[in-house]
């Protein structure tokens, strides 16, 4: 079943597009502040462990352009360099099991009480592939995307990562999602994670704040961290798809609302990426002094990203790293 989030753009009506299978959209709601709500534990099944994830480039992407998705899957599981990397990418990897995860582990996926023992979940880059012929075509139905994720070979308890080139259309891309996340094989315990570079289709709706908005208050756009507004606006969505294929992959983990459309982890915290964040304005960052670009995150190889706030259940706010 369809899970769509509800949360609609400030001065902008977005339709919703539901499909079938049990899946999460990261939609267009970056001038939108979270409502107040429970996101609970339905006592189904999260990733944990070793996370392998494999990654299909579907279009032409640039070496450059894979490095900077490369970097920060490296980064997610991370070891800390130093107190001087923090705040860092591992460090908000870190926050989903302590948020969630280890939530999990307490309660049993029975519902009753767990071990009070998880594995801390650790992505491993399992493999990569590419498609730049696009052998499908480059107009992608939703229902492709399962199949397409398949041919990455995700291994058990792992995740299928579908990135799209620019000049590729996915349905629904732009109009009301940027990235969705759903099931491969559920007896496998594989799941997918899919999202798109929006440079030339939507940066100002999948790629915000580095682009002008397209529909709300018009803020000046930040400057991208890796010097690509696709590829920045892309990492945002990757890893918000990620959160929430982690803590709710098969549509009974974590989740806010009607399981036909919840808000799951960092979706009900869209538009927020620093501390005073409000419809509009991401909120307090960090500047590189070398390059006048924001971010929030530093990550391996010299690396800085931009990343969304990971909704706090026991207090029913949105954590930034900064």
């Amino acid at each position: 079943m369809a899970k769509e989030s509800l949360l609609i753009l400030l001065l902008m009506v977005v339709g919703t597009n539901m499909a079938a299978a049990s899946v999460t959209t990261r939609k267009l709601m970056f001038l939108v502040q979270p409502q107040p709500n429970q996101l609970t534990y339905h006592n189904g099944a999260v990733l944990q462990g070793d996370i392998p994830v494999s990654v299909i480039w579907y279009g032409r992407f640039t070496a450059a352009q894979k490095a900077v998705i490369s970097d920060f899957l490296v980064s997610l599981s991370a070891a800390p360099q130093s107190s001087s990397s923090a705040p860092s990418v591992s460090q908000w990897w870190s926050s989903i099991h302590q948020l969630y995860l280890s939530k999990a582990a307490a309660v049993g996926t029975s519902g009753g009480h767990g071990s009070g023992v998880t594995k801390i979940a650790r992505v491993v880059l399992s493999g990569q592939v590419s498609d730049d012929a696009c052998s499908l075509g480059k107009s992608l139905k939703l229902s492709q995307l399962p199949g397409l994720a398949a041919r990455a070979r995700p291994a058990k308890g792992g995740i299928a990562l579908v990135l799209t080139a620019q000049d590729v259309a996915v349905e629904g891309f732009c109009m009301s999602r940027c990235g969705r996340h759903g099931i491969v094989d559920a007896k496998a315990g594989t799941a997918y994670v899919w999202a798109g570079n929006s440079a030339t289709q939507c940066p100002g709706q999948c790629a915000w704040p580095f682009h002008q908005p397209a529909y709300g208050p018009q803020t000046p756009p930040l400057a991208a961290p890796n010097g690509d507004v696709g590829m920045d606006g892309l990492v945002i969505n990757v890893a918000s798809m990620v959160a929430g294929a982690v803590t709710n992959p098969f549509g009974d983990g974590f989740y806010q609302g009607d399981r036909a459309a919840p808000l799951e982890a960092a979706t009900a915290c869209p538009g927020v990426y620093g501390k005073g964040a409000y419809p509009g304005y991401a909120g307090q960052l960090l500047v590189d002094t070398a390059t006048g670009a924001s971010y929030n995150a530093n990550g391996a190889h010299g690396r800085k990203y931009l990343l969304p706030a990971l909704f706090d259940p026991a207090t029913s706010a949105c954590s930034t790293l900064v």
